[in-house]
């Protein structure tokens, strides 16, 4: 049994930009693990802009025929 746990600082680069959706706030380079962030960005006004652009993708996603469950009717769940 290991005493002492290794404490891993997340991964990026210096002018990277991530958007934290745990404390709802923009970061240069990630603060804050993989799983409470989306990034990077190329900007800082990106990732400002991340779950307005996530959610515009969802929906573009939801409306694209392609991506339609085959086998199901409309309205089955």
């Amino acid at each position: 049994m290991a005493l002492f746990r290794r404490v891993r600082k997340p991964a990026g680069k210096p002018g990277e930009w991530f958007y934290c959706i745990e404390h709802h706030k923009v970061e240069e380079g990630p603060e804050c693990p993989a799983k409470d962030r989306m990034g990077p960005y190329p900007s800082r006004a990106d990732a400002e802009r991340a779950m307005e652009t996530a959610a515009e993708r969802n929906l573009q996603w939801e409306n694209d025929p392609r991506w339609k469950d085959r086998g199901r009717e409309d309205g089955e769940e």
